[in-house]
């Protein structure tokens, strides 16, 4: 998405007021590290580290329109259980995000939990019961939607079929004259009547007109064919990395291709896509740039843990570094540093670093590079600038400037983050980045490595890298000097 467009988008979001009403979830993540399998059975044993909870499903795209700035009107139900009071708990800790939920002590708080490790889910436990809302909890719900919505432009109906969305609460919404967008798990699309946009997820369009959504051509035919089958205005079907696709009525389909992203989890993508995509339309933004919007909020979401949610400020620097090169987007300011490392660190990723001037890039640094990146799962090398290159190794160094330098160790596959520094030593990046792993060459010794006490202090580790014989900068200018 265009920075200027995104920036005067995010400028109007501020203040607008959209309803969220739908299945109502807590997420809980339990992190662990997996080291054995069990001598019961043949499964890996979690040694559990933390746990995060948060709210998921409409609970989600509430979180997602308050981060953009929005203010959001929450109906749901919850149960009377300790997992709906911490779900209460939750709701009310959420700037911007206003709840009006419905107790009924007859059905469990929807509650899913996950376990992790090394980034990867193991097992998911679902406690649920899907049973529609019935007698005095649906009454409640649609006295709550007609209360809350009738001052908002927007509703933004997150359908996970866990009960909630039934038809007196469908038609409830409908009465209240909002643009309706629904985020449909629901087999049939027909349930919904006149909405403005249903959004399924490829496999739901899929699942909804029983035909394969895999190419253009396909997703284009089922969204022909899902118009036929229900009344609303509009289905736009989210694709993953192909992007989003949008067929309205009378008009032929358009295709929006997408940019693959690393996905850590894609757990809430579609409810960031929702929340940013109700938030636009909202603020009177022209479909193509709402749709640009969504795309850009959901590719930043799928690169955190959990059921994440998305900032302003994230949004513009991934607008920024769509326009750099790759290498160019890895080279960092520390501050950029220690917002990864936390974002990392919520992933349960192990991170390393080490550093150098690297002034001439050779086989023997390349090798190094490779090793140390072996002892973690993200790689930060910290880069002398200049004027330290100067101080440490004298006149006519370094030879390549720092931004050479840093774009070209950026453009290994082994470097996540290049850190420049102004001082002689990296220890304030190494205070700022916390590394679990600090890495050095083993022509130094442990006790030589600045940072080491501080890393094992804080129970990391230090490695020494092996060198490889023959290869140095200082031999190469000197070689280059003999040449001349």
């Amino acid at each position: 998405m265009d920075l200027s467009a995104l920036q005067g988008l995010l400028s109007t979001v501020p203040g607008i007021r959209v309803a969220c009403v739908g299945d109502l979830m807590l997420d809980r993540f339990v992190y662990g590290e997996v080291s054995r399998v069990s001598p019961e059975a043949p499964i890996p044993v979690l040694a559990r580290q933390r746990e995060l909870v948060m709210l998921g499903a409409a609970g989600n795209v509430a979180r997602n329109v308050a981060a953009l700035g929005g203010h959001v009107c929450l109906v749901g139900i919850l149960g009377g259980d300790a997992e709906g009071h911490e779900a209460l708990r939750l709701v009310s800790a959420e700037p911007g995000v206003e709840g009006f939920i419905v107790t009924d002590a007859s059905r469990p708080t929807t509650l899913k939990t996950r376990f992790v490790s090394g980034g990867q889910q193991l097992l998911r436990v679902d406690n649920e019961i899907s049973a529609p809302a019935s007698g005095e909890a649906e009454e409640r719900l649609v006295r709550t939607i007609r209360d809350v919505a009738s001052d908002v432009g927007l509703i933004l109906l997150s359908d996970y079929g866990k009960g909630v969305v039934t038809p007196a609460v469908i038609a409830a919404c409908r009465e209240t004259g909002a643009q309706i967008i629904v985020d449909s798990k629901a087999r049939s699309f027909a349930r919904y009547g006149e909405v403005d946009i249903v959004k399924p997820n490829a496999a739901e369009l899929a699942h909804a007109t029983d035909m394969p959504t895999s190419t253009n051509e396909e997703v284009a035919a089922a969204l022909e064919h899902a118009l036929t089958l229900c009344e609303a205005r509009a289905i736009l079907v989210t694709r993953s990395a192909k992007g989003i696709s949008l067929a309205v009525r009378g008009e032929p389909v358009r295709h929006f291709p997408g940019v693959p992203k690393e996905v850590f989890d894609a757990s809430g993508a579609g409810d960031t896509t929702l929340a940013a995509l109700g938030l636009a339309l909202a603020a009177k933004a022209p479909v193509e740039e709402a749709i640009a919007f969504a795309m850009l909020a959901s590719g930043v979401a799928v690169g955190k843990a959990g059921t994440a949610v998305v900032t302003p400020a994230e949004l513009v620097e991934a607008s920024l570094s769509a326009h750099l090169a790759p290498a160019e987007a890895k080279v960092a300011t520390a501050q950029r540093m220690a917002d990864e490392v936390a974002r990392w660190r919520a992933q349960g990723l192990r991170v390393g670093f080490t550093n150098g001037c690297f002034d001439i890039l050779h086989k023997g640094h390349v090798a190094y590079l490779n090793q140390a990146r072996s002892w973690c799962d993200r790689l930060i090398v910290g880069v002398n600038a200049d004027a330290s290159v100067k101080r440490l190794k004298g006149e006519g160094r370094p030879v390549n400037d720092l931004e050479s330098r840093a774009i070209v160790l950026a453009g290994l596959g082994c470097v996540d983050l290049v850190v420049p520094f102004e001082e002689d030593t990296p220890l304030k990046l190494i205070e700022a980045a916390r590394p679990d792993v600090l890495i050095k060459g083993a022509d130094y010794t442990e006790a030589q490595v600045v940072g080491a006490d501080l890393v094992k202090g804080w129970g990391g580790e230090v490695r020494l890298a092996e060198i490889v014989q023959g290869f140095s900068t200082t031999a190469a200018i000197a070689r280059m000097q003999e040449k001349a």
